[in-house]
């Protein structure tokens, strides 16, 4: 038995679907495509397969990976590829298939390209509000958990970030904490933002990689 790791793309429509909706589907297709994965046991046997972060509904992820495990070991990651794509929607292609080098505990920040634009408001000044806001020792937000709505501190888990002025948009280029531990979602970002100016903003949110606490490449 061999562990691989499926690259693949989540984009167009196909942003919009729930992580659930996600393993549904990608489980569909290791089934259709007859790529000789290993199978749970039980009453209903499916083939196995686990997203070492799951991506928030609405992002699009170029970079997002699913691990299976092969019965046979010398099956070509090529076909694995080609039979996988000829099963998906248009919204989630596969680009790569590895072995697994880093193990899924191993995340800890995510990269994110994040569109941000308001109809009425300049981009410049979009800009200006999101260097003022990360620039702050403290972005307090209100965050959901299985206790209620509770006040945190979401600058801490700031790695990094660029700010972009673009003529119909701000970019803001940034790298936040992620994995099991802590993880903070770019959407508290753009509340933090809406609570400081008092807008509502359209977003476009792509996570790029993923990383381990040495900021190495997740592979």
């Amino acid at each position: 038995m061999k562990n691989v790791r499926i690259w693949f793309k989540k984009d167009l429509e196909c942003r919009y679907i729930s992580h659930l909706d996600l393993n549904r589907t990608m489980l569909r297709a290791l089934h259709k495509s007859r790529i000789p994965v290993w199978h749970t046991e039980g009453f209903n046997p499916h083939p196995f397969a686990t997203f070492p972060l799951p991506l928030s509904l609405g992002f699009r992820g170029v970079n997002e990976c699913m691990d299976v495990k092969l019965e046979d070991e010398n099956y070509s990651f090529e076909e694995i590829t080609s039979k996988l794509n000829a099963c998906l929607p248009k919204g989630l292609r596969v680009f790569n298939v590895t072995e697994p080098v880093m193990k899924a505990g191993k995340i800890a920040y995510a990269s994110f390209t994040m569109r941000i634009s308001e109809d009425k408001t300049p981009s410049s000044e979009i800009c200006g509000s999101l260097e003022r806001l990360m620039s702050k020792d403290k972005i307090e937000v209100e965050k959901k958990s299985k206790r209620g709505l509770k006040t945190v501190d979401i600058r801490q888990g700031i790695k990094s970030f660029e700010v972009k002025q673009m003529l119909d948009c701000a970019v803001l280029e940034v790298v936040l904490s992620a994995g099991s531990s802590d993880n903070v979602n770019p959407n508290l970002l753009v509340t933090a933002l809406e609570a400081e100016t008092g807008l509502e903003y359209t977003l476009d949110i792509t996570r790029n990689d993923l990383y381990n606490s040495d900021m190495e490449l997740f592979r």
